[in-house]
């Protein structure tokens, strides 16, 4: 049965190939959050003639949902012929900014060799048609199986996954008597099973000044001087205390073992001028300084510890620095999720790859968070992993890219996962 599943598989590569370029070609931008009703058309167009369940979730209320950028969810889910456990692939459908640098059109889904282009390729619409084609290829193959099987595509796991999978599991749909394993076609190599991930702390710092003319400067109070002493403070204690800590988790790649932290934006002063304004700016001194950080910790550190380190390095400041004062506001907290290597989940999967791929399987965790942390806390299932097709480091970069080839191997390791789940 294995081997007619793969080369049922293999037959699709000209239709994964159609699919992916597809999906591609809907630019669903986030932000703000473009064309998530086109995609979740087009995935239910595509998946109920073949007996799938169709539904179109608004995750109404929730972070960055309006009228204008809607937050679309869809979950398509086809019973099997008798009870049976419930294997869900979850893939979500939006994809970051473009960036420069592209030599391709980054919505073109141009195909050239083994290699499908365009922003989201292999972040994560190649392994979201990997899990179609596994799943129709399945049921092709087995329609007497046992159980369900679930393709769902989610809003917003760019930016938290709030608008997608944690408005689903809150809802219940991800709840353990209802799916029983979970497979998220992230791009960590078809060799690889992802566990989990790190924590992440994010925070917006401002400090404050008192506006003044900037040709007497001594009369007012620069708030970027201070956000300087911060930024100092930050390379001289706050980096070096990170680079000691080191995790037991497998995370990947290596430099993502310790703790890490990122200033994602920084901004004092007056508003840049808008586009086509060519004027002079105001003479001012900076009454404000912001700046966003992104802290990545560890499953041996805390993040209520984590925001306490950064508070105390601000009030030593205060203490230390005339005239400093600041204000800190937490954005968002995700606490590490690991699976057990035992896990259901893992062990099928695991076996899947060996008979499949011919290798063992690599057990890694990822640098930064993706959905499992809401199935993990919200959903309460634990039985979850990240498995796909791509090259983790192609992700958000110029001219990503997704292998014809890996997403097929990791169609037939998906598809070898559902007989050992789903069938008597």
């Amino acid at each position: 049965m294995t081997d007619l599943l793969s080369q049922r598989i293999e037959a699709k590569r000209g239709d994964l190939v159609a699919l992916t370029q597809c999906l591609i070609r809907i630019p669903t931008l986030n932000p703000p959050g473009q064309h998530y009703h086109d995609i979740c058309e087009l995935l239910r167009t595509r998946l109920s003639p073949t007996g799938f369940a169709c539904e179109l979730i608004r995750a109404t209320g929730a972070p960055g949902d309006s009228d204008r950028y809607p937050r679309w969810n869809l979950i398509a889910r086809r019973e099997g012929t008798r009870p049976g456990e419930c294997v869900h692939f979850n893939s979500h459908h939006d994809v970051v900014e473009v960036g420069a640098g592209w030599t391709r059109a980054p919505f073109g889904g141009a195909l050239e060799g083994d290699r499908i282009y365009g922003r989201g390729a292999c972040d994560m619409k190649g392994g979201l048609a990997a899990s179609v084609i596994a799943a129709e290829a399945f049921v092709e193959q087995h329609p007497d199986y046992a159980g369900a099987i679930e393709i769902s595509a989610t809003a917003d796991e760019e930016s938290g996954g709030y608008g997608g999978v944690a408005h689903l599991a809150g809802l219940g749909y991800f709840s353990p008597d209802r799916v029983q394993h979970v497979i998220i076609p992230e791009p960590l190599d078809k060799t690889r099973i992802c566990l989990g991930h790190r924590g992440g702390w994010w925070a917006e710092i401002e400090t404050k000044g008192e506006i003044a003319h900037g040709s007497m400067p001594f009369l007012g109070d620069c708030a970027v001087r201070h956000m300087g002493a911060v930024l100092q403070a930050f390379e001289d204690r706050l980096y070096p205390a990170m680079a000691t800590r080191h995790t037991d988790m497998p995370v990947v790649p290596e430099g993502a073992r310790q703790s890490t932290m990122n200033i994602n934006a920084i901004h004092g002063g007056q508003p840049e001028n808008p586009p086509g304004f060519d004027g002079l700016p105001a003479h001012c001194v900076p009454d404000s300084c912001r700046i966003t950080i992104d802290r990545r910790f560890l499953v041996e550190e805390t993040a209520d510890g984590v925001r306490d380190e950064v508070i105390a390095l601000l009030d030593d400041l205060k203490h230390r620095r005339a005239n400093f004062n600041y204000e800190i506001r937490e954005l968002n907290r995700v606490v590490p999720s690991m699976t057990d290597r035992d896990a259901p989940v893992v062990t099928t999967v695991a076996s899947a790859i060996r008979e499949m791929l011919g290798t063992d399987p690599t057990y890694v965790a990822s640098p930064g968070s993706y959905d499992q942390k809401h199935i993990d806390r919200i959903g309460k299932l634990k039985n979850c992993i990240a498995y796909g097709p791509g090259v983790l480091e192609l992700a958000h970069k110029p001219d990503e890219w997704v292998g014809v080839t890996d997403m097929i191997d990791s169609a037939r390791v998906m598809g070898r996962s559902l007989e050992k789940l789903l069938l008597p």
